[in-house]
């Protein structure tokens, strides 16, 4: 006989314990952390103090630099001098600059024919030092650019000033009776005495009448010379650019004088006076 199927009691669904959100270990404070930010920040401001008086004679030593430089070269305003390097109160403890850039702009010329007023000079010198009266400063080795623009250029000469086909070469018009004119062409050289010589002399546009001749002849005749460059420095190079002429100077031992009392303007063959 066929026994009757027994079925096991049900047991209910067993369910996990109750979710816990997660909580991180809490991080462990250092006790000491504190006294050490405190005592950063204390220090902070001595450390600051020195940097805060370096930067102070910084900017006297430049303005007063300045200020030597504008009666000097007599520019209008004071040209612009940065001092490199850090610390500047060793510097001036030493007695010498390591590096100073000036920049000086709109440098007058006297009325002396052939003279041109200098648009913007720039110069980096390396070792600067003063006399003991004053009375001279002298960098061991100096590097400038002058600017000489195409409108003072052609001021001077008489001419229409332009810039040439090549980096050495300026084109001149000259503008004669009748509206007639002639282009010509010539070719830049750098020549002893800080001065700007002219070679190749070519017309390349317009008919050559004696007047014409003359003109240019008178013109180009004599070379360009640099004025208020400081003693030491010597041309190097000339370059026609879009704006004017650059000229490139190089030399060592340059000194500047201070300034002359007796003389309103230097003449070509005055060094500038820069007092210090």
């Amino acid at each position: 006989m066929q026994q009757p199927h027994r079925y096991e009691p049900y047991e209910p669904y067993q369910s996990h314990e109750p979710y816990e959100p997660y909580e991180p270990p809490a991080v462990r404070r250092d006790k000491n952390r504190r006294p050490a930010v405190i005592a950063v920040a204390a220090l902070l401001p001595l450390l600051l103090i020195p940097v805060a008086v370096d930067r102070f004679m910084a900017v006297h030593v430049e303005s007063r630099a300045a200020k030597a430089f504008q009666q000097g070269m007599h520019t209008p305003l004071p040209p612009e001098v940065h001092v490199h390097g850090f610390p500047v109160l060793t510097q001036i403890a030493a007695g010498r600059l390591r590096d100073v850039d000036v920049t000086a702009h709109d440098i007058p010329a006297d009325d002396t024919a052939g003279l041109l007023p200098v648009s913007e000079l720039s110069l980096h010198l390396r070792g600067l030092t003063k006399s003991d009266d004053d009375q001279q400063a002298r960098a061991r080795s100096a590097q400038a650019t002058a600017l000489l623009t195409y409108p003072d250029i052609s001021h001077t000469l008489g001419l229409e000033i332009s810039q040439g086909s090549r980096p050495d070469q300026l084109r001149a018009t000259a503008t004669l009776l009748l509206g007639n004119t002639v282009t010509a062409t010539t070719t830049l050289s750098a020549a002893p005495g800080n001065r700007i010589t002219f070679k190749n002399f070519k017309v390349t546009a317009g008919l050559v009448s004696g007047p014409a001749q003359t003109i240019l002849d008178k013109a180009f005749e004599q070379p360009i010379q640099l004025q208020n460059i400081p003693d030491g420095l010597h041309l190097r190079s000339a370059t026609a650019t879009e704006t004017g002429l650059t000229a490139h100077f190089s030399g060592t031992s340059v000194t500047f004088h201070a300034a002359d009392t007796t003389q309103n303007t230097p003449t070509s063959d005055d060094s500038p006076r820069l007092p210090t």
